[in-house]
């Protein structure tokens, strides 16, 4: 429900700017009931607001969603049970937001095949609804950002971080990958500049890495703790 009433608001968000681009009500919604991209698909229409060719739109989506390699990866040990129709319903459901559940519940063994379904429906009905009240209200609702719409998504975050972190060691990897996330816009400044759409891919790879380096002794002490099960 967390998710659902956080993906609400920003799907508003998402439906009034598709409208203001030029999207009818049927197509913002089909939008969000067959991509569920989140960022991708603002940046799809920022892209296609600017003339962008669908090449353009198709290329600068795939490069934001990048970072969805790195969680299907992580999810896919817990999986291998399931049928590939399955997986790809599963696949299609993958945000940033219920990949963090399904793995704060594989952790505590609650986690199945049915639930995580699950938990992609709801996420996924509060981002269709949410698109749906946006796009149809557009005129009424202005500009959405004036609600605080815009703090939604990193409060979401927030509190996903505060739930999963176990220990010292993930909350000092969490604020290393937060702050190099910030400070890679700086990067601009020395002549390196670095598209926004690859902060998480990069902040997220680098923060793996050096935990896995600063705490591998640590790690191999308790492997069940940080690695599924494999026979």
């Amino acid at each position: 429900m967390p998710i659902f009433l956080g993906y609400m608001p920003v799907g508003m968000a998402f439906g009034v700017i598709a409208a203001s681009v030029g999207f009818t009500v049927v197509q913002a919604v089909t939008c969000s009931a067959t991509a569920l991209a989140g960022a991708g698909q603002f940046i799809a229409l920022s892209v296609m607001k600017a003339g962008g060719s669908l090449a353009a739109v198709l290329a600068a989506t795939t490069i934001v969603n990048l970072r969805y390699v790195l969680f299907g990866a992580t999810m896919s040990p817990y999986l291998k049970g399931l049928t590939l129709p399955r997986q790809a319903i599963l696949a299609f459901t993958l945000t940033d937001e219920t990949f963090a559940v399904n793995i704060a519940d594989h952790r505590q063994g609650l986690s199945t095949g049915t639930a995580m379904a699950g938990v992609g429906f709801v996420a996924w009905c509060g981002w269709v609804l949410g698109t749906l009240i946006g796009a149809s209200l557009g005129s009424l609702i202005g500009d959405p950002a004036r609600f605080g719409v815009d703090f939604a998504m990193p409060a979401m975050f927030v509190a996903l971080f505060v739930a999963l972190a176990e220990d010292s060691r993930h909350v000092r990897i969490g604020i290393f990958a937060a702050v190099v996330a910030l400070a890679l816009p700086g990067l601009a400044s020395l002549g390196i500049p670095i598209g926004s759409s690859s902060f998480i891919v990069i902040a997220s790879i680098t923060g793996a890495t050096v935990g896995a380096i600063v705490y591998r002794d640590e790690e191999d002490s308790h492997p069940a703790t940080t690695t599924p099960h494999h026979d």
